[in-house]
């Protein structure tokens, strides 16, 4: 009886310490919102000072080109998506045999011209000087045009002597001096160049190309990864760990700069963080008896360690560690390094798993679409054009009541920009996606000309289309659109997908007003534990990482979904401008640097800025609890996440949906019966 009462008191005490955990919370909550508003103060008042100030765009170029087209967004945003790239060792040794002699002084011109640049500057000096050292000359006479108008481009210059001109539309916008960038843009991906470039007279420049610039910077992050593998792997401690757990570790390890003098580890405080000596040294001190001065008692440099015990628990520093010169440490918090030897982090939650199993949405009649034929459907009406073809609305000629949608693409289109390898990769990872929140793919077909994607039809319009019409929305609609939204995502994630592509124009609502993701040729499976390299995604919707080219992971897409909120809820972009560049560069500078509007909350705005942290390590559900800190956050306090996954709560608005089925308007397709194969060429 004495023990069920001791048991009862434990209880009670640790039910009071939790409540009061959570009253700290709440006022370290309010706390948190009250800098933000003061920062919010401060920022308007910093914007007005800077009112009358012209600020420089990215380059020369794009802020000629901002200056001329002002600030109105384009209502259509388009996704942009590089050319598949890997790193394959003939390109690898091409472009590490192409180092260009270059005096001193341009060497110092380039570099000045890539401190001068949003996007370049915030380049690592190490991958700085491997593109200063690809880069080649080329000359260029006087009348002559380095990038004309509407044409493509794979390079960017920095001009080294002479000067240029940049016309838009035949009007003169600027001139282009020593030390200047331009073209920048077409290091990410193959666009179209939205001005001319011509010489005043004889030049100099230094070039760059796309394939170049993404190989250093692709061989630059996983050298770091592999360094850092091969540095865990030698701790004798770590040695007995799978190489799996050990990717992991690496993957997470934050890196962290250190200057003269600076205590990493005080004596007598608790640590709780394992460091790696990436670059530099430390020295170990304490004070001994009868000294003022505290005694070196040993010293630590590259690849050596310090903090292990903290990993297992509560460690007491016994010695100071500070850091002797400049020190760059890679380090791994003790609950992050926890969770990845259980192996929680990245692998599937069976309660995610299960909630989004025991509730996919039957097939239209599964066994007639198993065995329909591409003549089996009759076309309605086209509901849409695209880049690579059209859609069409059909019905099945054997049940008119069976209305789906069929994604017309021209093979020729899709093979002449490069995109075959990620339609297929899309086509593959749908037929896979059982899940209510996003499109359903049944079946593909193809003909000589053309690939057909037979998909639901989700009729209610797009988010773009309701933004359009509403402006913005409030609160309780919002949050049940974007709860949608993150159980597609979270589907995906425990399945090692990324989407890459969130954006109102991606999400639809079905006949009962519940969002879905629609497919996305961004859809992309990652190895736990790996990255991919691809620029891909939608200019204000992109993560930082990406446009930097440092490699991401399911995390970019959390960043997206911060966005999205922002969106639905002040029917504009954090990070805006005419020029894409312009809108990059925003994107780099952060979050932190955005005035939010007075028609999102304190809550969503917490939400939003716990999403958009630079740092992908640092966003919300980005490291070890998933989904449950997107949901357990107060923007969702008691949001029936579990009556969402079953159908249960009822959505803000219900589409009124005709279907237009006038008989006189139907078309057919020609007889084929063909399905979609994993192997590009037998199409």
């Amino acid at each position: 009886m004495g023990t069920l009462r001791d048991l009862q008191f434990a209880l009670q005490l640790k039910i009071e310490e939790l409540r009061q955990r959570d009253t700290l919370i709440d006022e370290l909550e309010l706390e948190l919102d009250a800098k933000d508003e003061l920062i919010r103060r401060l920022q308007e008042e910093l914007d007005r000072h800077r009112a009358t100030v012209s600020h420089p765009g990215p380059s020369a170029a794009g802020a000629a080109c901002l200056a001329q087209t002002g600030d109105k967004q384009t209502s259509k945003r388009k996704t942009v998506i590089s050319e598949p790239f890997t790193l394959d060792p003939v390109t690898l040794a091409m472009v590490s045999q192409r180092n260009c002699d270059k005096s001193l002084e341009s060497q110092r011109r380039i570099q000045a011209a890539f401190m001068k640049n949003d996007l370049l500057k915030h380049l690592d000096q190490g991958e700085i000087g491997a593109i200063t050292a690809c880069m080649y000359p080329t000359a260029i006479n006087q009348g002559c045009y380095v990038i004309q108008e509407g044409t493509n481009g794979a390079q960017a210059y920095v001009l080294e002597e002479g000067r240029l001109e940049v016309t838009k539309d035949g009007l003169k916008l600027l001139t282009i001096e020593p030390e200047d960038m331009f073209g920048e843009l077409a290091l990410l991906y193959n666009c179209t160049h939205t001005y001319s470039v011509s010489a005043q007279m004889d030049s100099k420049l230094w070039v760059i190309d796309r394939t170049s610039y993404q190989t250093i910077l692709m061989q630059s992050g996983v050298d770091n990864l592999s360094h850092s593998m091969e540095w865990l792997s030698s701790v004798p401690f770590l040695q007995s760990l799978p190489e799996d757990v050990i990717r992991k570790m690496s993957d997470l390890m934050e890196e962290t700069h250190y200057v003269e003098g600076d205590y990493i580890v005080r004596h007598g405080a608790t640590g709780d963080t394992f460091y790696l000596i990436s670059k530099g040294q430390v020295k170990l001190t304490e004070k001994k008896q009868g000294h003022e001065e505290q005694t070196v008692i040993s010293m630590l440099s590259d690849r050596q360690w310090f903090g292990e015990k903290a990993l297992w628990g509560e460690d007491v520093g016994i010695v100071n560690v500070i850091a002797a010169g400049k020190v760059t440490c890679l380090g791994i918090h003790r609950e992050i390094f926890k969770e990845i030897i259980s192996g929680l982090v990245f692998d599937c939650s069976h309660e995610v798993q299960q909630s989004h199993e025991s509730i996919i949405e039957s097939d239209k009649n599964p066994g007639l679409l198993s065995s329909c034929t591409l003549s089996d459907f009759q076309i309605i009406c086209t509901l849409a054009v695209g880049e690579f073809g059209h859609i069409d609305l059909v019905q099945l000629k054997s049940n008119s009541q069976c209305i789906l949608a069929m994604r017309v693409l021209k093979k020729k289109l899709i093979l002449s920009n490069g995109q075959g390898e990620h339609i297929l990769r899309e086509g593959r990872i749908l037929m896979e996606a059982h899940s209510p929140f996003i499109v359903r793919l049944h079946k593909t077909f193809r003909d000589p000309e053309c690939l057909y994607i037979l998909a639901e039809a989700c009729l209610g319009g797009d988010f773009s289309s309701l933004l359009k019409d509403k402006g913005y929305l409030d609160e309780c609609s919002a949050r049940f659109y974007v709860a949608c939204v993150a159980e597609a995502l979270t589907f995906l994630h425990h399945r090692g997908v990324i989407y890459r592509d969130v954006k109102p124009e991606n999400v639809v609502l079905d006949e009962r007003g519940y969002a879905k993701l629609i497919g996305s040729r961004c859809l992309k499976r990652v190895e736990a534990g790996k990255k991919t390299w691809t620029f891909c995604g939608t200019p204000g919707y992109m993560a930082p990482e990406i446009i930097l080219h440092k490699g991401h992971t399911v995390s970019a897409d959390l960043w997206s979904l911060g966005i999205f909120v922002f969106e639905l809820l002040s029917g504009g972009l954090p990070f805006g401008g005419s020029d894409p560049m312009t809108i990059l560069a925003s994107t780099i500078r952060g979050i932190d640097e955005i005035v939010f509007p007075e028609t999102i909350s304190k809550r969503a705005t917490s939400l939003i800025k716990k999403l958009c942290r630079s740092n992908p390590l640092e966003r919300l559900d980005g490291r070890m609890n998933g989904a449950k800190d997107i949901q357990k956050h107060k923007w969702f306090e008691g949001f029936n996440w579990s009556g969402l996954c079953k159908g249960m709560v009822n959505p803000p608005l219900i589409p009124k949906v005709k279907h237009p089925l006038d008989s006189s308007t139907c078309g057919h397709y020609t007889e084929c019966s063909g399905e979609l194969s994993t192997d590009w060429d037998a199409f």
